[in-house]
């Protein structure tokens, strides 16, 4: 068993890397979807929801930067090819959406994808030792489940 100059096993690293690379695909999907909805939006909650898709996009956008960075940590290159993007991700690419409860159940379906993908990556992570994914992932998590809970609230779920 060989290991990586972070002393990580080196098959498990490169596992590793594949699911975060997979993850990077459906965040990037994701985050087009958002600044869809955030571009085309209409009705009375226009202003609320407006904003809040821009928070959302903003915060997606740095934590794209933060996986690829833990793919290329792990000595790794990330997935860069928008093509690349679509044949991996299981959040479907969403267009011309206008109606915000649309968006949100979306955006609730989504999330739903992102975190079950971080919690298969948590555990690979914890096998193979790798603090800092784990870390990272763990964030991941205890942020987007209290957005989750917001977002279902809007819908009066």
């Amino acid at each position: 068993m060989g290991k990586n100059f972070l002393g990580l096993d080196t098959e498990k690293t490169r596992d590793l890397a594949d699911a975060l690379n997979d993850l990077l695909s459906n965040y990037q999907i994701f985050y087009m979807n958002v600044r869809g909805y955030h571009w085309n939006i209409k009705g009375e909650n226009f202003f609320e929801l407006h904003a809040k898709f821009e928070e959302l996009y903003d915060d997606l956008l740095l934590k794209i930067d933060e996986i690829a960075e833990r793919v290329l940590t792990l000595g790794h290159r990330p997935a860069h090819a928008y093509s690349t993007y679509m044949e991996r991700s299981e959040i479907p690419e969403r267009k011309d959406v206008s109606d915000g409860r649309e968006a949100v159940e979306n955006i609730v379906e989504s999330f739903g994808k992102l975190i079950g993908k971080q919690r298969n990556l948590l555990n690979l992570a914890g096998d193979a030792q790798d603090e800092g994914t784990v870390a990272l992932m763990s964030d991941y998590i205890s942020q987007q489940e209290k957005t989750v809970w917001m977002y279902r609230s809007y819908l009066g779920q």
